[in-house]
C-alpha cells in the first residue's frame, strides 16, 4: 500500500508542473471541451483554425475571435489593449463590440466616450440589455441616478426583474442610495 501511495505521489509531482501551465493558459480541463481560449501574449489573438496564437491584425482571424479576446482583456482590466483588439474587428456595427468599447473607455475614465459607444450599440439593437446595464452604470458614475433608473426600467421591459442585467444594475443603484 505504501509503495502504491509513494508511486502515485511521484507521478502527481512529475505531472503537475506540466498540467498547471496548460490549465492557466485556458487549456481543456478534460471535461469534454472548454469555452476558454488560451491566453496569448500581448498583441496576439488565438486563431481557432490554426489552434495557435497569431499576431493581432485586422483580417488575421475572424471577428468573433477578436471580440472574444478584446472582451477577455477588458474584463481583465487591460482596457487599452482591449480597445486596440476590438478596433481590429471588421464589422464596426457589431453591438457587442460597441458595447465592449464603451465598457473599456468608461473603465479607463473616458465616460463620455463610453456613453457614445453604448448609445450606438443600442441604436442598432435596443434590446441589448447588457449595453443598457453598462449605460446605467455610466450614468451612475456621472451622478445621474434618474437616467440609470430609466435604463433599469428599460431592462425590466425586455427581460424582467429576474435577469442578471436587471439585478446587477439594481444593486449598483441601491449602492449609491438611489
Amino acid at each position: 500500500m505504501s509503495i502504491r501511495l509513494t508511486l502515485s505521489a511521484a507521478v502527481l509531482a512529475f505531472s503537475l508542473p506540466f498540467a498547471l501551465p496548460a490549465f492557466a493558459a485556458g487549456g481543456d480541463s478534460g471535461s469534454g471541451g472548454s469555452d476558454q481560449t488560451p491566453t496569448c501574449k500581448s498583441g496576439e489573438v488565438y486563431d481557432k483554425t490554426e489552434k495557435k496564437c497569431v499576431p493581432a491584425k485586422q483580417g488575421a482571424v475572424d471577428d468573433d475571435s477578436l471580440f472574444e479576446t478584446g472582451r477577455a482583456l477588458a474584463y481583465a482590466g487591460k482596457y487599452g489593449e482591449a480597445i486596440q483588439m476590438l478596433g481590429l474587428v471588421s464589422d464596426k456595427n457589431d453591438p457587442r463590440v460597441l458595447n465592449m468599447l464603451g465598457f473599456s473607455h468608461r473603465k479607463s475614465g473616458r465616460i463620455d466616450v463610453g456613453l457614445g459607444y453604448y448609445q450606438e450599440a443600442l441604436t442598432i439593437n435596443p434590446d441589448f440589455t447588457l449595453a443598457r446595464e453598462y449605460l446605467g452604470e455610466a450614468y451612475l458614475t456621472l451622478g445621474d441616478i434618474a437616467a440609470a433608473k430609466n435604463q433599469l426600467s428599460e431592462i425590466e421591459k425586455r427581460c424582467g426583474k429576474g435577469c442578471a442585467e436587471y439585478a446587477a444594475l439594481e444593486k449598483q443603484i441601491a449602492a449609491v442610495g438611489g
